[in-house]
């Protein structure tokens, strides 16, 4: 299993579950998260979800190794990345509890959550850039939305890590809690949330998502058939291959 579910009453908490691979988000464990989530959905008895990683790390990112061989073509067909829509609109409330690193994908993934906690520890980033490719799950536009477009471009295209304090003073993260706290006090907001009523937090978030969707699809549809093109790039095969390696990558612009 690449998630592991725990219930705290009326909360579920997801936890991403590949130590092998610092919780490298593949297409394995996108579809037992959008089915796990979907069902907590559907669960009356569960009235808000915390998603969280390991102790050290969330989420390395997207995983290289399922991806770095595939043609643009393959991209396309498989419309790669798209599962995660579904994560996205579990309408239950999700809090992501982001200890040590989220990068790329797992920054992604934080940001599909309805607001993220950090511990201390928490690092962010899209370091796509260093690969040869862009954000394609959603990092170009929901970052953009919530931190605001100089700040998004200085991380998307630099790949610049954030620490927790710079990522609350950007509106890209709610709190920051110590380590040892972080769990618990995610747990406990899970809590207070999960004692209203769940139609109500549903039409809330609802609402909120709202203020910021306009054009999203739009937009998320153009970033995936971007993201989707740049594997006819050489430089893509050589910055996924250079990652692998372990080595520098050196692109040629081709």
């Amino acid at each position: 299993m690449n998630i592991v579910i725990e219930r705290h009453g009326r909360v579920a908490v997801v936890r991403l579950n590949r130590p092998q691979a610092r919780n490298a988000l593949n297409s394995e464990l996108m579809r037992e998260m959008v089915s796990a989530t979907q069902a907590l959905d559907r669960d009356a008895g569960i009235g808000c979800i915390v998603i969280a990683g390991a102790e050290t790390y969330f989420a390395a990112g997207a995983d290289i190794r399922e991806m770095h061989q595939k043609s643009y073509l393959q991209m396309v067909q498989d419309d790669f990345f798209a599962g995660w829509d579904a994560f996205a609109a579990v309408r239950t409330p999700k809090i992501a509890a982001v200890a040590g690193y989220a990068f790329g994908g797992g920054c992604e993934l934080a940001m599909m959550c309805d607001t993220i906690y950090a511990g201390e520890s928490a690092r962010f980033g899209q370091p796509e850039i260093t690969l040869g490719v862009m954000p394609g799950m959603g990092g170009s536009q929901r970052l953009t939305k919530l931190v605001g477009k100089s700040v998004a471009m200085d991380m998307i295209l630099t790949g610049r890590q954030i620490d927790a304090a710079e990522a609350q003073r950007s509106g890209l993260v709610a709190r920051v809690i110590p380590d040892a706290r972080l769990m618990a006090e995610a747990l406990e907001a899970a809590q207070r949330i999960a004692s209203f009523s769940k139609t109500a937090a549903m039409a809330a978030r609802d609402a909120v998502d709202r203020a910021l969707e306009t054009g999203l699809r739009d937009g998320l549809l153009f970033e995936r058939r971007t993201f989707h093109a740049l594997f006819a790039t050489a430089d893509q095969k050589e910055g996924m291959q250079a990652f692998l390696d372990k080595r520098p990558a050196v692109f040629n612009n081709d």
